[in-house]
């Protein structure tokens, strides 16, 4: 078994969880010392919430309390974590989950063997991460449960509604879904706090990146790519109707744009990418190893201007367009957005859901005419860098915010007021005002640096933080599941 099966393998075992593996997707840059917004230019966390499906929840949802009769198998507890157990229904369900998953990527098998014990250190992971979580006081409020809910539908491609009657129909409850995605939201937060927080880049490691001697047979300046990009989400468990019926919408796309038509407006139109709204589904400059093996191989040589697709993956059928190539160090443009906010902070005065329904009001006078914007966040905001501005964030690069304001912000367009959105600094009211083409700068293209040192450097804390929390919980194991 080589070395990219087993990473494609911890990626299933990842997102089984609900979550991708640290460095798995792309982090946002982080802006100097001083940030204008306070805290909101954080990197990423080491791991964050993956869209979820019916059937991940059916197959990979703890199965404790269900007899041997209901799922064709004994159960019995096969590993104790910290006085919890861990049960061979837990592990079956994710097993098949996994070979399912394995399968549909076209990777070589593992052993059964193997892979059922990789499973069970993942579950064993999970219960010791979710009891650090809940001893160390981290609660998820109702509000942010919700919002997550919501994210989880929409990266469905279904409403609310729609979602919680897909999940009755695979014999799943809403309210152990929400307990699902709690736990989750449980096991990130403590990730932002005991890994994200810890991790610092010095000016020093920016310059031993930047003058790093590339390992022998490696591009002296490494290829930057922009490509645009359209997806048309197929369903997890999608008939060959459904199937045929997603080929054709992208189909159709793709002769759009091969018969002139702007991208931009086709992305908006059919793609179901949140990038779909934002920028005519631009994905933004960025080195080659930072797109997915697919996106890359298949535009590889290709002239700026190239379409290619639709092409099929696992989530659906992509269509790519190479719009830029630049030499990495070379000044690129980007798309960049100005913005501005109201935070409120939360904890024990004032909750999530308190302060949602506190921005919810700003935002319904604002639309009326009310009130100003600007008005209430000097007044209002507890953001320190831009309360006293009207809540203005300066100009930003795409990328630049914590995933969550940076999705939401991505949504909107210029004069628009996004609902109250919860990030890990509180609740915010999100206005964009205008978005331009600009260069960036040399300060610019070194956070750029700074934010691929920092990367690199929470994978290893992240890494390091993991193995700390298994070795020191307490773990027996009992038979081996089978």
């Amino acid at each position: 078994m080589n070395h990219r099966d087993h990473r494609a393998f911890a990626l299933v075992l990842a997102s089984l969880a609900g979550l991708t593996a640290p460095g798995a997707t792309a982090q946002g840059l982080r802006l100097p010392a001083t940030p204008q917004g306070q805290g909101l230019t954080l990197p990423a966390p080491a791991a964050t919430i993956a869209p979820a499906t019916p059937a991940t929840m059916a197959a990979s949802a703890p199965q404790a309390g269900r007899s041997s009769s209901a799922t064709g198998w004994a159960d019995f507890i096969v590993a104790v974590v910290n006085s919890e157990p861990v049960t061979n229904n837990e592990v079956r369900s994710r097993l098949v989950r996994a070979e399912a998953q394995i399968a549909r990527q076209g990777a070589s098998m593992p052993s059964r063997e193997w892979l059922a014990h990789e499973v069970l250190e993942r579950l064993i992971l999970e219960r010791v991460q979710l009891q650090q979580a809940r001893e160390s006081g981290i609660r998820v409020d109702d509000f942010a449960l919700a919002q997550a809910e919501q994210g989880v539908a929409r990266q469905n491609g279904m409403t609310l509604e729609q979602f919680h009657a897909r999940l009755e129909r695979d014999g799943i409850g809403k309210e152990r879904f929400r307990a699902e995605l709690r736990d989750q939201l449980l096991e990130q937060r403590l990730r932002e706090r005991e890994v994200d927080a810890r991790v610092q880049v010095s000016e020093q490691d920016i310059d031993q990146y930047l003058h790093a001697e590339p390992p022998a047979g490696a591009q002296a300046k490494p290829m930057e790519i922009n490509l645009g990009h359209v997806l048309v989400l197929v369903p997890e468990d999608a008939t060959p109707a459904q199937v045929a019926e997603r080929r054709a919408r992208a189909q159709q796309a793709a002769e759009r744009l091969r018969s002139g038509a702007d991208f931009a407006t086709v992305a908006r139109e059919f793609s179901d990418a949140p990038e779909g709204q934002r920028a005519g589904g631009m994905l933004g400059l960025r080195p080659v190893d930072r797109y997915p093996e697919l996106f890359v191989s298949s535009t590889r040589g290709l002239p700026v201007g190239s379409l290619v697709g639709p092409v099929r993956s696992p989530a659906g059928f992509h269509l790519l367009k190479v719009e830029q190539r630049v030499i990495a160090g070379q000044p690129a443009t980007v798309l960049q957005s100005h913005a501005r906010h109201i935070l409120l902070r939360t904890g024990p005065r004032m909750s999530e859901t308190a302060a949602a329904e506190r921005l919810a009001d700003y935002r319904r006078r604002v639309l009326a005419g009310q009130a100003d914007f600007a008005a209430l966040a000097r007044e209002h905001s507890q953001d320190d860098g831009s309360a006293k501005k009207g809540g203005d964030l300066g100009w930003a690069n795409p990328g630049q915010y914590v995933p969550e304001f940076e999705q939401a912000l991505q949504a909107l367009q210029p004069g628009d007021i996004s609902a109250p959105l919860v990030t890990r600094f509180g609740v915010h009211l999100i206005e964009l005002l205008e978005r331009r083409q600009a260069s960036l700068t040399a300060r610019e293209q070194r956070d750029v640096a700074r934010q691929a040192v920092r990367e690199k450097k929470l994978d290893q804390a992240y890494l390091s933080w993991t193995q700390d929390l298994r070795a020191r919980a307490y773990v027996e194991y009992r038979d081996p599941p089978r």
